[in-house]
């Protein structure tokens, strides 16, 4: 593999950092966390209009870039940084994933090219509230009656369930348990039945929902792969996003160390910088060493992620990377949230610093598909098969 960026993607990533360092500002992300929608709809319309991101690796085909998982890590790691408030990790990390894995040509053509037209905004609902995140958290039910199919249950922790245009949830059939029995449902949000709530958490930059189903009746048209059978390809596609919330993790770990370079370079005390003490120096330097490890995990799992879309399976080798970057990503950047809160002393967790931003975002995306011991113990079991 080659571990170097192309000229292409050095110029994505610093236009991409260009570019949210404009509109993903402190103030605008205050703005945006203030809303129950999360996100400003104008600086969604610029990221669709202006820099196309939404079809960033959706096929040509389709109407998208065509560009590779290597890029869409690159664009993660710099929203990472800018605490980006958009449906852009809900859309194009769980809804486009979804159907680029799972969908049928007929699915893809349909509801990619309205992504790509930034139209449709989509997610992911598979969790019904467990804080195991395999696949005993899928609770809700389907069951087929003729040529259609019911869905029952609810979902949690599903992001920007609430404004999403386009759901893709997975069920279980009636009675099955484990792996068995899983089926993926296109849903619009619309849909009768369909109920999608806000539900307020501590991280209040990235909006999550509750959704449930009350007796949701779809047709066969929005059955993605064989019914029942689809435990496998709901596993690539939260793999593929646990990698890329990896990646946002990244960002925010090297925003982190790069604030607190700065205000410890500024602060007096004792008539000398906080920064020239040999103590804060090594913690520092903790910091960049963690930052560093995290980021050289996330992009081999970039590669290993680029060669699962194009040629299919390599699933083992697809979980053992995503585990081992979303666990060493989750733990370093927890970390070294608190380790910027105590070295910004005091004010840190003070609302006019943005420390606490991150440290809130980092404990939320720790948890979020499974934090490092949930990702430990599968690498583990994966070892004992």
């Amino acid at each position: 593999m080659e571990f170097a960026f192309t000229e292409e993607q050095e110029m994505i990533r610093d236009t991409a950092a260009a570019f949210l360092s404009e509109i993903s500002d402190s103030a605008a992300v205050r703005r945006a966390m203030a809303t129950e929608q999360g996100y400003e709809a104008a600086v969604w319309q610029r990221i669709c209009g202006e820099m196309y991101w939404q079809a960033i690796h959706v096929p040509e085909a389709h109407g998208g870039l065509g560009l590779g998982y290597v890029e869409l890590v690159a664009m993660m790691e710099q929203m990472g940084r800018q605490l980006l408030c958009a449906p852009f990790f809900s859309t194009v990390c769980l809804g486009v994933n979804a159907l680029r894995v799972a969908g049928s040509e007929a699915q893809q053509a349909l509801w990619l090219g309205q992504i790509c037209a930034g139209e449709l905004t989509a997610t992911l609902a598979f969790n019904g509230g467990s804080s195991h995140w395999g696949a005993q958290a899928i609770t809700a039910t389907w069951r087929r009656e003729g040529d259609q199919f019911v869905l029952d249950g609810e979902y949690r922790y599903v992001i920007d369930g609430h404004t999403s245009g386009l759901l893709v949830v997975a069920a279980r059939a009636e009675g099955s348990t484990g792996e068995d029995g899983i089926g993926l449902f296109l849903v619009p949000a619309t849909t009768a039945g369909v109920e999608c709530n806000w539900l307020p958490t501590m991280d209040q930059a990235r909006k999550q929902a509750g959704v449930r189903m009350n007796s949701v009746t779809v047709g066969a048209d929005a059955v993605m792969g064989e019914p029942g059978q689809c435990w496998e390809a709901l596993a690539k596609v939260i793999d593929l996003a646990t990698i890329a919330l990896a990646a946002e993790q990244v960002g925010g770990c090297q925003q982190l160390l790069d604030m607190t370079v700065a205000y410890t370079g500024e602060r007096v005390q004792f008539n000398r910088t906080i920064a020239s003490y040999q103590a804060v120096k090594h913690k520092a330097a903790d910091m960049m060493l963690k930052t560093e490890v995290a980021r050289s995990a996330i992009y081999y799992a970039a590669c290993v992620a680029q060669e699962a879309l194009e040629d299919g399976p390599l699933a083992g080798e697809l979980r053992e990377a995503a585990s081992v970057a979303k666990s060493y990503c989750s733990d370093a950047f927890f970390a070294i949230a608190g380790d910027s809160l105590q070295l910004f002393g005091g004010v840190g967790f003070t609302w006019e610093y943005d420390v606490h931003l991150y440290f809130k975002r980092a404990k939320s995306s720790e948890h979020l598909l499974g934090n490092g011991a949930f990702h430990r113990e599968r690498l583990a079991r994966a070892l004992l098969d």
